[in-house]
């Protein structure tokens, strides 16, 4: 479930996230706002410097978060959406567009996915990372449940995979997580009669078996760094079916950090 682990090493805010809810906090509006989202992006690109040159991403957080006295969830939504210009760079060059999946198969990281568009159904906070990725802030950390969203989210991906043309999509589940085989048979039964042929596996360490897969549907770091190719569904998603979402943009389009 890469989408929603505290990948910095243990300890800062990882607590402070478990079990919380889709929707939105109700520091958002102050931690998030036009002055504080001016905040964020120079430290973003202090922290693209720091990571460019080698320091450890705990950290180049640390660092930039304490110089501007960021608060936790500011930091947390930098750690979701940091990394190199020579990482956003290489995830640019690999990024494929939906189109791509036409005739082939998609390769899920699923709650990584479903979690993201939940949130953005939820009026939850996304944020975009340099190479195009939304990143959720819920920090559920393996205590995943279903909410009322769920079936919209799964229901948006069968859509998205149906309107591209792929031939098979295969969601991986991490097994570990609780409620991975409730979801696992509410995706079959939301996507049973897409034209889609639909797999849905509980296994034990999804990125792995995403590293080196090409059709790859994941925001996850690690995962985007290793796999051949992947496809930016969710924001293509919530660009189409979630126009409220709210997405900070912590790089503006088009802007490169780390100069």
């Amino acid at each position: 479930m890469t989408a929603c682990r505290w990948d910095v090493e243990a300890g800062d805010v990882a607590g402070e996230h478990s079990g919380a809810p889709r929707g939105g906090h109700p520091d958002d509006a102050r931690l998030f706002g036009p002055d504080a989202v001016r905040t964020l992006r120079v430290a973003f690109e202090e922290v693209t410097w720091l990571l460019g040159r080698g320091y450890p991403l705990r950290t180049a957080i640390r660092t930039a978060g304490d110089h501007h006295q960021l608060a936790a969830r500011q930091r947390l939504a930098l750690q979701r959406a940091a990394c190199s210009d020579a990482q956003r760079a290489s995830r640019l060059a690999r990024c494929a567009p939906s189109s791509s999946l036409q005739g082939a198969e998609a390769n899920i990281d699923g709650f990584n996915l479903i979690i993201t568009l939940e949130v953005a159904l939820a009026g939850g906070l996304l944020v975009r990372g340099p190479e195009g990725a939304l990143r959720d802030l819920a920090g559920l950390r393996g205590s995943y449940a279903p909410i009322a969203e769920t079936d919209t989210a799964i229901d948006r991906i069968g859509d998205a995979l149906s309107g591209a043309g792929a031939a098979r999509a295969r969601f991986l589940l991490d097994a570990a997580v609780p409620s991975s085989g409730r979801l696992r048979a509410r995706i079959l039964e939301r996507l049973g009669g897409a034209p889609v042929s639909i797999e849905a596996t509980l296994v034990p360490d999804p990125d792995r078996l995403l590293a080196g897969a090409a059709g790859v549907i994941s925001s996850d770091s690690v995962v985007l760094d290793r796999c051949v190719r992947w496809v930016n569904l969710a924001d293509e998603i919530v660009g189409a079916r979630v126009p409220a979402a709210r997405v900070v943009e912590l790089l503006p389009r088009g802007g490169a950090a780390g100069a």
